[in-house]
């Protein structure tokens, strides 16, 4: 049993550490264990031996969070439809086997859920292996779709870069036959729109081919058993220096120390058209079909990419791998660059917000027939986003408004509460968003200031004299500015003046 010096002293172990911001799941492991103590002490019946608390790698949003989260998605869903998506869902859940064999080393990661009606399912690791069921088992060819929703990995979380085991995933991908690199091109638009608009700073687009790495590979002497798991470490290259990924090829994946210096010449180059132009001469990749049609193709993409006039934000990237094993051709991720903060704090490094490429073959996998039906999508990596624009409003201690109410309905006087509901029912009607305080008899003074608190724009009073002359009083809160407006008009005026916040 614990005692209260035993008390005292876990719940200062607690207050150190939310001092020193340790880690989450540190302070949550310790908070329990102070409530267990403080549960022992009280001996009450029925008293908590559960901690309250949501399961690792997950978060609750509250009122602020989803109001910045709800405009983050919609500037999303408006770039989505301005180009011309339809929307779909499927199940949170699949069978096991529609997930399998598709994710290469990340495929640990998936959540098994155990069998409760004859069918072995996972959670959905992603929504593109769940879209290209879809495809096949709709027999659908040709579709541009997008879907926001959320996915589920077994991954060690860092929750305070994004990183989480439940998130939302906006997707966008085009499927169809198509001429060469226009749709890819598109959706490095759409990338670049959003990020843009978002305004999250500085970014970069990284662009590759998995043809050109698979050529890489071959030219450096990489066996074919082999690209794979190499393909998984080169992509490591953006989190650890290269003599690291080099020993990690060499000692723990077998490769021979000269493919990997190979390697190392190519993936530390980065360009534009010029780099492109000059791997077409390389007297290596030039000899190998994979690599060639790559850059055939690479170069095609930066002439559409110029004409859409995106160019300064993308780099052609050798050192992109991109993990996941249904990437065919066209890889690209999107990074946040590293941005000095006027206040001299840290800024906020999140590293990838979006990525996506070219996956020709996953439709196939499901199709009975073996039916390819080409893809090209992205990935907008909204939580990062979110964790960074979360930040960014704290630091500037900017009020969030977290409804949407256009005018509360309020009285001057005793006695008038019929008259607050019968109005606020009109408007209700009316389609405009109001409220009302849920008291007989609010003061004016604790009305007025309700609208401060919340950011209400607008506040209809009603009042003795109000009423016999048939008008509402309008109050604008921000000015203090009083206006009495006929009955009848009151719907024009409210819509009228929230128009023009």
């Amino acid at each position: 049993m614990a005692d209260e010096a035993a008390v005292r002293e876990q719940a200062e172990v607690v207050r150190r550490l939310k001092q020193d911001k340790a880690e989450p799941d540190e302070i949550a492991k310790e908070v329990a264990k102070l409530l267990e103590m403080k549960a022992q002490l009280g001996g009450e019946e029925g008293k908590h031996k559960f901690v309250l608390k949501t399961p690792k790698g997950t978060r609750d949003y509250g009122p602020k969070q989803m109001a910045i989260r709800e405009r983050v998605f919609n500037a999303i869903i408006t770039c989505f439809k301005r180009h011309g998506a339809e929307v779909i869902d499927t199940p949170v859940f699949e069978l096991k086997e529609t997930l399998t064999g598709k994710y290469g080393e990340d495929s640990k990661l998936i959540y098994d859920l155990k069998d409760q009606g004859g069918e072995l399912l996972s959670l959905r690791y992603d929504l593109t292996v769940p879209f290209a069921r879809y495809l096949a088992m709709n027999k659908i060819t040709n579709i541009k779709r997008y879907h926001i929703a959320k996915v589920y990995r077994r991954d060690n979380p860092a929750m305070t870069r994004g990183r989480y085991r439940e998130f939302y995933q906006c997707d966008f991908d085009i499927a169809g036959q198509f001429d060469p690199m226009i749709p890819d091109a598109e959706c490095l638009k759409i990338v670049h729109e959003i990020l843009s608009d978002l305004q999250l700073g500085d970014f970069l687009i990284k662009v590759n081919d998995r043809r050109i790495l698979d050529g890489m590979f071959a030219v450096c002497g990489v066996p074919d058993s082999k690209f794979r798991t190499i393909c998984s470490s080169v992509d490591k290259l953006d989190k650890m220096p290269w003599e690291e990924v080099r020993s990690e090829m060499v000692g723990e994946k077998g490769l021979s120390p000269e493919a990997a210096d190979c390697i190392g010449e190519y993936v530390q180059l980065h360009g534009g058209m010029d780099l492109i132009e000059q791997l077409l001469q390389d007297p290596k990749l030039s000899q190998n079909k994979l690599a060639k049609e790559g850059l055939g193709d690479m170069k095609l993409l930066f002439e559409y990419l110029t004409l859409f006039g995106i160019t300064g934000k993308v780099s052609f990237d050798l050192s992109l791998a991109r993990g996941l094993d249904y990437y065919t051709g066209v890889i690209y991720e999107a990074v946040l660059l590293q941005q000095e903060n006027d206040h001299g704090e840290e800024s906020v490094s999140v590293g990838s917000v979006a990525g996506g490429g070219r996956y020709d073959g996953l439709v196939g996998m499901f199709d009975p027939k073996g039916r390819k039906v080409p893809c090209v999508g992205v990935s907008i990596g909204i939580e990062r986003i979110f964790s960074i624009l979360e930040q960014r409003l704290e630091a500037a201690e900017e009020k969030i408004r977290t409804t949407e109410t256009q005018v509360l309905v309020a009285s001057a006087q005793k006695k008038l509460l019929e008259e607050r509901l019968k109005l606020i029912s009109e408007l209700w009607d009316a389609g405009i968003k109001a409220e009302v305080l849920y008291k007989k008899n609010p003061k004016l003074l604790n009305q007025l200031q309700y609208c401060e608190d919340t950011g209400i724009p607008l506040v209809a009073i009603v009042g003795e004299q109000e009423l016999k002359d048939g008008v509402v009083k309008l109050r604008v809160v921000a000015t203090r500015e009083e206006v009495n407006i006929r009955r009848e008009s009151l719907v024009e005026e409210i819509r009228r003046r929230t128009s023009q916040l």
